[in-house]
């Protein structure tokens, strides 16, 4: 696993701006969403999950406002939008061999055709149908 990159905290003013978060991905299975992101991304649980909650953080990661994208898995009852209105894309540097692995998690490659000539991403889903985009650096 690769190190990750060392964050230099800077202090900005920003008189009462948002910050980013998590990003919440709707799920109907968690225990085996959270398996394939843990694995996937080599995150671990912020605290134990509950029945329709889990927040994945960067093993780094020492407290909820530290550097580092957190992502959220969430039960909703909600069926997935297609096209799906955001996705995560993630950046790898051998993509190929990041593709096979995680299919073997569980991924599933999506069917599209309409792929540019230079493409450098190909789009997943993951074992819930969330899209994700595996792209080479």
């Amino acid at each position: 696993m690769r190190n990750p990159l060392v964050c230099v905290d800077v202090v900005v003013e920003t008189g009462g701006m948002l910050t980013m978060g998590s990003t919440v991905l709707t799920v109907e299975d968690i225990t085996r969403a959270g398996d394939f992101w843990r694995a996937a991304l080599g995150y671990v649980n912020r605290r134990e999950p509950s029945d329709d909650w889990v927040i994945l953080d960067p093993p780094y990661k020492e407290s909820w406002d530290a550097a580092g994208a957190s992502i959220a898995l969430s039960v909703t009852g909600y069926p997935q939008h297609y096209p799906p209105r955001i996705h995560l894309d993630l950046y790898a540097d051998d993509q190929d061999a990041e593709i096979q692995r995680l299919v073997s998690l569980g991924a599933r490659e999506v069917e599209w055709d309409s792929y540019p000539e230079d493409a450098d991403w190909i789009v997943l889903e993951d074992t819930e149908g969330n899209r994700f985009c595996v792209v080479q650096t």
